[in-house]
């Protein structure tokens, strides 16, 4: 197993980030780390291995590029519980292979007290597991820096990826979706006293760093205000380090995302509003229709039951202190076919 070596000064560092303290600032920056490549990860038992009335669409926001031309990205294969060859293969293997992230804290973030995967896309990841293979710890998960999404589907490293993943035309081609699981949109986040005001003018001349293969760095190559885009990392969390560091004077990406961030430093904060509308969803082979058509109807039951459904219980539980007042998930779109 190939893992990333550890930057040698990453604990000399951490001791330089401001807002971070204490136990939980040294676990979150040894985060830092994570795999730029496919990583296997541990599971729990320490071994390793390969409704209520929808939310209501947005509209009148910016698309994110011009490969945004496809009609209806969100809409997904209508739900089914038909088994299919993607089905039997995972079935066969005994373990669900899921592509998710370690650094994102409240949606795929490894506990630093009790070393465990947990956030609001783990759930999903189990809820698939328990479903597919009657057993929701039946999973092998990967941890997977954002550039390698699609790679690792394509390459049949992972079943799924869940990993805060939005749903593109672009990202279409390569991949299929399910239906959307979560709506959000990017943002500029920045230290607390900086000049620069949003996803605007302010950006000129400031270094401002984003993820690679995010959609968030897709829409500063095509309008950057006059903004250093020098600075790719792997992961998000990297980009709030180097913030942090000084390195950089803000960042882009997924205002669900930064929310997390800032909730673990209090010196950062969001300015403006998001730029675009995005949605979140689970990728899946292109090939593996059975696989899509399951998780939509995993997302199906996840959705029902209005305030008490499993999708608003996850939400409370990992969301709703840094995302307040959302009331339901989004709508699901489905294919005329």
């Amino acid at each position: 197993m190939r893992m990333r070596r550890e930057e040698p000064d990453a604990v000399a560092r951490a001791g330089k980030l401001r807002g971070w303290g204490g136990v939980t600032g040294m676990a979150a920056a040894c985060v830092l780390t994570a795999a730029a490549v496919l990583v296997p990860l541990r599971q729990h038992d320490g071994t390793s291995g390969a409704g209520a009335p929808a939310a209501p669409r947005a509209t009148g926001l910016v698309q994110l590029s011009e490969a945004e031309t496809c009609k209806d990205p969100e809409a997904s294969l209508r739900p089914s519980a038909a088994d299919g060859p993607a089905i039997a293969r995972i079935r066969a293997a005994g373990r669900l292979v899921a592509g998710i992230d370690q650094n994102s804290y409240r949606w795929g973030y490894r506990n630093p007290v009790t070393g465990r995967l947990e956030g609001f896309d783990i759930d999903l990841v189990k809820a698939l597991a328990k479903d597919i293979l009657g057993d929701e710890d039946a999973v092998i998960y990967r941890a997977i820096p954002t550039s390698q999404r699609i790679p690792a589907l394509k390459e049949g490293r992972v079943d799924v990826v869940v990993r805060t993943m939005t749903i593109n035309c672009k990202r279409l081609e390569d991949v299929a979706f399910s239906t959307a699981y979560f709506r959000t949109g990017p943002q500029v986040l920045v230290p607390k006293g900086s000049p620069i005001t949003g996803y605007d003018a302010s950006l000129k001349g400031r270094r401002i760093c984003t993820a690679s293969g995010s959609t968030a760095e897709t829409a500063l190559k095509s309008e950057s205000f006059g903004a250093d885009l020098s600075v790719t990392v792997p992961n998000q969390l990297d980009c709030l380090v180097r913030l942090q560091l000084g390195e950089v004077d803000g960042m882009v990406t997924d205002n669900a995302l930064a929310a997390g961030l800032a909730a673990q430093d209090p010196t950062v904060r969001l300015v403006g509003k998001p730029f675009a509308e995005e949605y979140y969803g689970i990728a899946m082979n292109k090939g593996a229709e059975d696989l899509v058509r399951r998780v939509n109807k995993v997302l199906e039951g996840y959705r029902q039951g209005g305030d008490n459904s499993r999708w608003m219980t996850a939400y409370r539980k990992w969301l709703a202190a840094d995302l307040p007042d959302i009331t339901a998930p989004p709508e699901p779109e489905y294919r005329a076919s």
